[in-house]
């Protein structure tokens, strides 16, 4: 995939808007725009919005380390892309926002479990601690999966946004419904 230098400046931002929107957010645990922003990018951008992802995940490491705790994000947001990217692409409009909210909260029920491999590996657990260590999480994951589902509420108006800076078909009238 070759990137044009307008492309590269656009993911640029758009992956330090990612990275801001978490420290701006950060007061408040569990609940972020990561997963609204990774969706709405990947619906806009498809394999390309792995540019934007990836640098949040750079960004996210320079700024906050590259410890053990940032080595499964290497992975976990690609598993939304990944879900995002088997969504269909011409989805009738009346259940687009239910459908990307769903998405979004699932990632974020799933979080916990899905981070759970590396830190098994990572610091030794059996499965049985790696279970243990989901179970002590799941708190968080229900805060985390029911505020992605809320914050969900953004996706299809950064997608318009998003689509009319592309000159793609954005909605100049703001009108969630010719989306």
């Amino acid at each position: 995939m070759k990137l044009s230098i307008r492309e590269i400046a656009v993911f640029g931002m758009l992956g330090s808007v990612m990275y801001a929107s978490k420290m701006l957010m950060e007061m408040f645990p569990n609940i972020h725009l990561l997963g609204v922003f990774t969706i709405a990018f990947t619906v806009v951008y498809r394999k390309k919005a792995l540019y934007p992802i990836y640098t949040y995940v750079i960004l996210n490491g320079i700024f906050c380390g590259f410890a053990a705790w940032w080595i499964p994000y290497l992975y976990l947001w690609t598993v939304l892309w990944g879900a995002v990217m088997l969504l269909p692409q011409k989805m009738p409009k009346a259940i687009r926002p239910l459908v990307y909210m769903t998405v979004c909260a699932a990632h974020g029920f799933l979080f916990g479990t899905l981070y759970a491999p590396a830190q098994a590996l990572l610091y030794g657990l059996s499965f049985q601690g790696m279970i243990a260590w989901i179970a002590a999480g799941l708190p968080f994951d229900i805060v985390h999966g029911i505020s992605n589902f809320w914050c969900g509420i953004l996706i299809l108006p950064i997608i318009s946004v998003l689509k009319l800076a592309e000159g793609t078909g954005g909605n100049p009238a703001g009108s969630i419904h010719n989306l």
